[in-house]
């Protein structure tokens, strides 16, 4: 397939490796001892970009960025192979909190705010990693208005009765409180109408473009993650199947039939065609 790779290159020097804020080499990650979730992801995000991670529900996503912010052992998962690379540091050596600290940090799906603080408070507990003193932390909590207008008219409102939209952006406002250099966000086009949806997705192309945040978006919705990424990667059970420049997965006659939902000539759906069809497709 032109224009797309299957398989991802290992670093070849110290220069391509200080470019990449994540490098994920070749993992697989098993659930309780014996259930094989992923097989053989690798992926790499460079220092200041948005790359996206596209699949259907349970292709392996949220795994993945599990994996990465490590917090797999709380649910009876671990990497059993390969590496795991931020910013130049084995991820396997760190605990969350230690990701945290040197600006890695994941915002959940399902906009887990802590429902029965205020917007405020949730967004401070954002900063608890710190140790900068409280005026910096207030000069960030600003910044974070800034970005977010409408956390600023709620901030005395308790989170739990905000929309969602409101509560996504504060979630995503909580994890920049802890300055970090990368941030993994996980699904937050789901459950929002769409003008929230590319709401939210402005302000995280600005907090790319002028804050230097790398993003890596977990996302069902093809089409708005391909819109605002440079560069994608597509699971299917476990594996990287596709990956390439966010245009050219955009602009596929396969990313388009099973993930935009549009064929050449007509609509056509998952189940008309065969897997290993499509497979030999992806790998062709």
């Amino acid at each position: 397939m032109k224009g797309l790779r299957v398989s991802i290159p290992k670093v070849a020097n110290a220069r391509e490796a200080a470019a990449l804020v994540l490098s994920v080499n070749n993992i697989e990650v098993v659930y309780d001892h014996v259930i094989l979730v992923l097989k053989g992801v690798s992926l790499e995000v460079p220092r200041g970009h948005i790359v996206a991670l596209l699949g259907a529900n349970g292709a392996g996503k949220t795994t993945t960025l599990k994996a990465i912010s490590n917090l797999l052992h709380a649910e009876r998962g671990e990497v059993t192979k390969g590496s795991i690379l931020f910013d130049g540091v084995e991820v396997k050596s760190l605990s969350p909190n230690d990701l945290v600290r040197r600006g890695c940090i994941q915002v959940m799906e399902g906009r887990r705010a802590f429902a029965h603080l205020t917007v405020e408070e949730n967004l401070l507990t954002g900063a608890f990693t710190r140790r900068d003193g409280k005026s910096a932390i207030a000069q960030d909590l600003e910044r974070v208005y800034a970005y977010f207008p409408r956390l600023a008219e709620r901030r005395g409102s308790t989170a739990g009765y905000t929309s969602g939209g409101e509560q996504q952006m504060c979630v995503i406002g909580r994890a920049l409180m802890s300055r970090p250099k990368m941030i993994l966000l996980d699904e937050p086009s789901m459950g929002l109408a769409p003008r929230i949806v590319e709401e939210i997705f402005e302000i995280v192309k600005d907090l790319n473009v002028k804050e230097g945040v790398s993003f890596l978006l977990a996302e069902q919705n093809t089409n708005m993650a391909l819109r605002y990424a440079s560069h994608g990667y597509i699971l299917e059970n476990g594996r990287v199947v596709m990956d390439g420049e966010a245009r050219t997965l955009a602009s596929n006659e396969d990313v388009k039939e099973f993930y935009l939902g549009v064929a050449g000539d007509k609509r056509r759906s998952f189940r008309d065609v065969k897997h290993y069809k499509r497979r030999k497709r992806w790998l062709g």
